[in-house]
């Protein structure tokens, strides 16, 4: 029997995180175990109102919970910042490519995550952490509109005590009432403070498409390679499958032939930064 690819996999909501004013982690339990690889994402439904793509935000290690978090932004995501705890959701995945960390040992690796963009990036940085002496070192910039809008920030020293690995972290500004004491820029700015030789390092660029634009463009005028800027296209994915289209771009499914794409792949398609 050819399984249905609409079919869910019930889950329990047990914890929820409030990450900002708009950002939210669901902490789910799966009624059946769903193994995934970083990079790749999942289809989530509220009941009765709708379903839509996210990437997992913890490690692929891990399979019979999975973390998720998600902005608001929609009619979905508006839906599932209104659950609580002990809500019943409906998970099914994994679709789409994922990152080759295999081909990464030995390696400098860096990472950047701006705003929920840095939830597919925490499932990597996760991960890598899982067999962190497999590579030479893990940096992971991350950046927010202001200091209100980081996310993760409970996990940030635990992080930074861990060997090999650097963590980086810059606001676009700073309002009155709110404190910070890190840098205060954009984050394409914090590659001038990292010391890596760009030279075979893979980087992972995740987060709103003029952030992945720039960022890209940043990489390239400071010696990274086109083939080594992995970037986590997560454009217009409706239903995970290639069916509706919705996620079409030049000669590419994002569903299907990414949401993992390296830059030398889509650089000369129409409209990848939209």
């Amino acid at each position: 029997m050819v399984k249905n690819p609409y079919q869910t996999i019930p889950a329990i909501i047990q914890e929820i995180i409030e990450e900002s004013p708009l950002i939210r982690t669901l902490k789910v339990k799966l009624e059946t175990p769903i193994p995934f690889k970083t990079g790749q994402f999942i289809e989530l439904t509220i009941p009765n109102v709708g379903e839509g793509p996210f990437t997992p935000s913890s490690s692929h290690y891990t399979t019979d919970w999975m973390e998720i978090t998600i902005m608001k932004a929609g009619f979905v995501t508006e839906a599932v910042h209104k659950t609580k705890i002990g809500d019943r959701i409906g998970i099914r995945g994994p679709y789409g490519t994922c990152y080759p960390i295999d081909k990464w040992k030995g390696k400098d690796i860096l990472i950047m995550g701006g705003g929920v963009g840095m939830a597919p990036t925490r499932s990597l940085f996760l991960t890598l952490l899982h067999d962190i002496d497999n590579y030479r070192s893990v940096t992971f910039l991350m950046g927010a509109k202001t200091p209100n809008d980081m996310i993760y920030k409970y996990l940030i020293e635990d992080w930074k005590k861990i060997d090999k690995v650097n963590i980086v972290r810059s606001v676009d500004r700073v309002p009155e009432g709110e404190t910070w004491s890190e840098n205060v820029c954009l984050i394409t700015k914090l590659l001038d403070k990292i010391d890596l030789d760009p030279h075979g390092v893979p980087v992972v660029v995740c987060g709103p498409p003029v952030m992945m634009k720039f960022g890209t463009f940043d990489l390239l005028k400071h010696g990274y390679s086109e083939e080594n800027i992995y970037l986590s296209m997560e454009k217009k994915m409706y239903c995970g499958i290639g069916q509706c289209r919705h996620c079409v771009f030049g000669k590419y499914y994002a569903c299907k032939d990414g949401p993992v794409f390296t830059y030398d792949k889509v650089k000369n398609e129409e409209n990848i930064w939209e």
